[in-house]
């Protein structure tokens, strides 16, 4: 498949891409009310597996799909709004609130950007990460994630939250365990504050 391709569902990637080899799927089932998502983790959007798995930490569920090609791994992106990989639709269903963590491109600027349609929570969620020393703005044209359909507003509450990290935050957050669980303890303190 040509590198700015990309699948337009599982079943189609699954036809030509090889579980284990190309891609691998990890899914920890907790606390089903709170699901929290990298779908295009692995080399697809690097450090979003290990920013969703310290925000989903040992109480929410975690779901990572990850690319794990030598190359072409931005071929395994199926969009937010496409994204039907059967074990995710599984645990999305049984979710309240679906919290999805993505990579954005921007490699020269430190921001999160706080999509979907989940107002309460988002708001919740970037003013908790202002308070911890991250700079928040709002999503770009295309990165909003208030399509009914996105995997992150697809809970049973029909709204959910789409965090866009820049490279250097998701560099940052790798590279740097305490600023990872400051991170992961500002989004947690937004969920618990909204009952969960």
């Amino acid at each position: 498949m040509d590198e700015m391709t990309f699948y337009r569902s599982f079943k189609e990637l699954a036809e030509c891409e090889v579980e284990g080899q190309d891609y691998r799927i990890r899914i920890e089932l907790r606390d089903p009310r709170v699901l929290i998502m990298a779908p295009h983790g692995g080399k697809i959007e690097p450090a979003t597996v290990e920013v969703a798995e310290a925000i989903a930490g040992t109480n929410y569920s975690f779901y990572g799909f990850e690319g794990l090609k030598k190359d072409g791994n931005s071929g395994l992106h199926i969009e937010s709004h496409l994204f039907d990989e059967p074990r995710a639709l599984k645990a999305v269903e049984k979710a309240d609130v679906v919290i999805t963590v993505h990579g954005q491109i921007d490699q020269k600027r430190e921001f999160i950007m706080a999509g979907g349609l989940h107002t309460h929570l988002r708001s919740e969620i970037e003013r908790q990460l202002e308070a911890s020393g991250f700079l928040t703005r709002p999503p770009a044209e295309g990165l909003m994630g208030t399509d009914p359909q996105n995997i992150c507003n697809r809970g049973k509450l029909r709204q959910g939250v789409q965090l866009e990290i820049s490279r250097n935050v998701r560099d940052l957050l790798r590279n740097d365990r305490d600023r990872l669980r400051v991170f992961a303890e500002a989004v947690r303190r937004a969920i618990g504050m909204k009952g969960w």
